[in-house]
């Protein structure tokens, strides 16, 4: 049984929505995970097997906080089944601490596999929710959005606490994501901001209510396929994240070597301090653009269309 999940980027509002504000976020579905699960002899239990980081444990040995073997319980312990005798088997794409959701589409990849070698198909909230709870060893209080929008593979405006909207999607966005080569770990991130809003509370809640504001004029100016308002509103964002302490100067030169390239807007995606930028582009202008991030040192740039 095999299965895949795509990985993910935050359009708009991150770390706001951490603290109940909206954000956008749209799946990255030409890089993603696999997961596979092959029936292993009578009496071995599940072994689990990642690739990526040359790991292979038996579930039945693996310590509480080990991420892969959390999700297996928590898929067994959800579907009433016992401990099957198999191999699960994850590879992943997606660079890991980049901001692209890697270790949700990890989970969502994973359980959907897991579940369908013993006959069962998840739903997407099921998958999600079961996600959700292996996010909290990532990242301590996820804001949920990564596991709800790769678990469902659709735009998604997100509040915490309330079910996921699922966008129509009006006019094609055409991403460029450019990996800085630094990793970003969203855990730290998270905590940094907010140790700081904890001692400047006024100064992180304007911020995060200016985002939140934001998020909803960029789903307007998507809805009304105003393209350029769109990438505006992402720098906007941009500027935000910087005055909250996550950019970097290695973040803001790939930023700015896309705008300058003719990017319609470009920003951090994820939780900062590393990891990768998004510009929005034209179908016209993607190919300039993509050079110009090479050139600025990007490690890797993928693109995606969300249509």
């Amino acid at each position: 049984m095999e299965s895949s999940a795509p990985g993910k980027v935050i359009l708009c509002g991150e770390h706001s929505v951490v603290y109940g504000y909206p954000a956008m976020a749209a799946p990255v579905m030409g890089v993603r995970c696999r997961a596979w699960v092959e029936a292993a002899a009578s009496g071995s239990g599940l072994s689990l097997v990642a690739v990526d980081l040359g790991e292979r444990l038996a579930l039945r040995a693996a310590p509480p906080d080990q991420p892969l073997a959390a999700l297996a319980r928590l898929v067994l312990a959800h579907l009433g089944c016992e401990e099957p005798d198999a191999v699960l088997t994850v590879h992943s794409d997606l660079p890991i601490a980049g901001g692209l959701g890697s270790g949700a589409a990890v989970s969502v990849a994973a359980a959907r596999a897991l579940a369908g070698f013993l006959g069962v198909t998840l739903s997407p909230a099921a998958l999600s929710a079961l996600a959700y709870e292996v996010e909290k060893l990532h990242h301590g209080t996820p804001s949920g959005i990564d596991n709800t929008v790769i678990a469902w593979e659709r735009p998604v405006y997100f509040v915490k606490g309330q079910p996921p909207e699922v966008l129509a999607i009006p006019a094609p966005l055409r991403l460029l994501i450019a990996d800085s080569g630094i990793g970003a770990v969203t855990r730290e991130a998270v905590a940094a901001v907010r140790q700081r809003r904890e001692a400047h509370p006024a100064y992180y809640e304007a911020r995060f209510a200016q985002i939140g504001a934001l998020v909803s004029a960029a789903r307007a100016a998507w809805e009304q396929q105003d393209l350029p308002t769109l990438g505006q509103l992402l720098d906007a964002n941009q500027a935000l994240l910087a005055e909250i302490g996550v950019s970097t100067p290695r973040l803001e030169a790939l930023i700015t070597a896309a705008r300058q390239a003719g990017a319609l807007g470009a920003k951090l995606t994820g939780s900062g301090m590393g990891g990768n930028i998004i510009a929005l582009v034209t179908a016209e202008g993607m190919p300039a653009v993509a050079d110009a991030l090479r050139v600025a040192g990007a490690v890797h740039v993928w693109q995606t269309i969300t249509e």
